[in-house]
């Protein structure tokens, strides 16, 4: 729905927050200001596939400061064929307690 909230901060605390139209905005927004969290989305490549990437991303929220440790991870891996839907692509990515996973099954490429 989205509404515009305002956050009070006492020494890194949130202190009030007002503007919310719903307790969802309260909570979201005190948790955006002290620990921003994000998925993460993305694709690694396949070889041998059917596709030369595959769609991935992180089974849950990530801290936002890990997103670039997260995403070097991610350029670094080739997959090989056959890839299915769910499978773990990186156990506790950047070191987050989240894993990567496939969200699309990529077949195996038949040679002619």
């Amino acid at each position: 729905m989205g509404c515009l909230v305002t956050v009070e901060l006492e020494d890194g605390v949130v202190g009030s927050i007002s503007g919310n139209t719903c307790p969802r905005g309260s909570e979201y927004a005190a948790k955006e200001i002290t620990c921003p969290e994000r998925i993460v989305t993305s694709a690694v490549a396949v070889d041998g596939g059917v596709f030369r990437v595959a769609p991935v991303k992180t089974a849950n929220n990530i801290p936002k400061d890990k997103i670039f440790d997260c995403m070097a991870q991610v350029h670094a891996v080739l997959l090989h064929a056959p890839v299915k839907a769910g499978d773990v692509v990186i156990k506790n990515i950047a070191d987050t307690g989240v894993d990567l996973i496939a969200t699309r099954a990529v077949g195996v490429r038949k040679r002619i």
